[in-house]
């Protein structure tokens, strides 16, 4: 039976293979997510903490995620992934296990972060790059990236409401447990991929980093999409930071009303990815990131500014689906366009900025919602995007028209 044109990527079986793996990991990650950003505050009742948490979770993909990058794109992506997963398991179940018995304190939580976020660092530009060799053609490969951002929305939509269900009812070490056992599931999908492994790229570390950041750097269109990515990050992804202060001292709520905020953000982000996996260009897709933007300024104005939760919860939706629309659309494009010995780091310097820039911003909010309040930090932040946004839109044309460019040479020369 044929599939879905939105799903065509599935019909390959290494990647259904990877596909379901992912899906059980993805929900076990969001899980924890949640669980520690609440045991934080339950613990402390900082928002300034909070905010260093995602910092020390984050920022090792700005600062390890290029060289990362250099040093993956030189190795068996395949042996590397299935080892960097297992390191997480043993991480989700140590913080499992010292939260069960009550051994836990914010000074190990801070270090923990920034272990999994090292980890991170390497985890994700290899599984990004890999998706390429476990699809039949190039031109599934956007596709296979949409399903794949589309897994991490469905989690980050079921994911958190599961979450504040289990915290209400079992612990913080329950949901970590849970997530050191869902690393598993890829571990055995990735072994059971077969195939040719990709190419690797040849030269000194040096060498190959070097290679990486000149073509990043030479390539306007690569650079506009990263600036645009920083600019995003910096701004609008720092809302999760402040969620919990939201949940608790603005909607009068408990880990349950956090759950629902968060849903709320991944029912948004879930729908944008399927929005992307039906864009049959590469133009529109370059487009829906411009418009992603202004959605995003627009819902963080709407929620920072109100104390109604269904108003706040729409908010969150608008939020989601524009972060996404922009996060997963850029990586859809620069892969699209990106050499396949390449792949690694420019995967490295997406997820770099992405990741790296939603950490300054996240310690930065952290700390202005602590003297300011959280609403407070939200209205400022959505103010500056919406004038990147006015900057964005003068250069959508030419964006457009140099993305396509590359993207039809890509093809010929594959």
């Amino acid at each position: 039976m044929a599939l879905p044109a939105g799903m065509r990527a599935l019909a390959n079986r290494n990647f259904r293979l990877y596909f379901t793996g992912q899906a059980v990991s993805i929900l076990g990650s969001w899980i924890q997510q949640v669980a520690l950003a609440w045991l934080v505050y339950r613990l402390t009742g900082s928002a300034a903490l909070l905010g260093i948490t995602a910092f020390c979770g984050l920022i090792p993909q700005l600062v390890v995620g290029p060289l990362a990058g250099a040093w993956i794109d030189k190795q068996d992506k395949k042996k590397w992934l299935v080892g960097v997963q297992s390191l997480m398991a043993v991480q989700a179940f140590v913080l499992a296990g010292l939260t069960w018995g009550d051994w836990i304190g914010t000074s190990f939580i801070v270090v923990m972060a920034l272990v999994l976020g090292t980890l991170s660092a390497f985890d994700a530009p290899l599984r990004q790059s890999l998706i390429g060799s476990f699809i039949g053609s190039r031109e599934d490969l956007p596709n296979a990236l949409a399903l794949n951002a589309m897994l991490f929305n469905a989690g980050r939509f079921i994911g958190p409401p599961i979450a504040g269900l289990l915290l209400g009812l079992t612990s913080e070490a329950f949901c970590f447990a849970i997530n050191g056992f869902s690393f598993l599931a890829l571990i055995a999908g990735v072994l059971l991929v077969r195939g040719t492994p990709p190419p690797r790229a040849k030269g000194s570390m040096g060498e190959v980093f070097k290679e990486g950041l000149a073509y990043a750097w030479q390539t306007w269109s690569v650079r506009t999409l990263i600036l645009t990515l920083i600019a995003l990050n910096l701004t609008a992804s720092t809302y999760a930071v402040l969620l919990p202060v939201f949940a608790r001292d603005v909607f009068a709520g408990d880990a349950t009303t956090l759950g629902w905020l968060w849903g709320a953000a991944g029912c948004g982000a879930f729908a944008s990815t399927i929005f992307l996996a039906t864009r049959k260009t590469t133009p529109a897709v370059v487009s829906a990131v411009v418009a992603g933007v202004l959605i995003a300024a627009v819902a963080m104005l709407v929620f920072a500014l109100t104390t109604w939760l269904p108003l706040a919860l729409a908010g969150m939706v608008g939020l989601g689906f524009g972060i996404s629309i922009c996060n997963v659309g850029i990586n859809m494009v620069l892969q699209s366009f990106a050499p396949e010995t390449l792949r690694g780091r420019i995967v490295s310097f997406f997820t770099s900025a992405r990741f790296g820039f939603d950490a300054l911003g996240g310690l930065l909010a952290g700390f202005i919602a602590a003297g300011f309040g959280a609403g407070h930090t939200l209205l400022a932040e959505g103010g500056v995007l919406l004038c990147f946004v006015v900057f964005l839109f003068s250069r959508r044309e030419r964006l457009v028209a140099q993305v396509t460019a590359a993207h039809e040479g890509a093809s010929r020369g594959h």
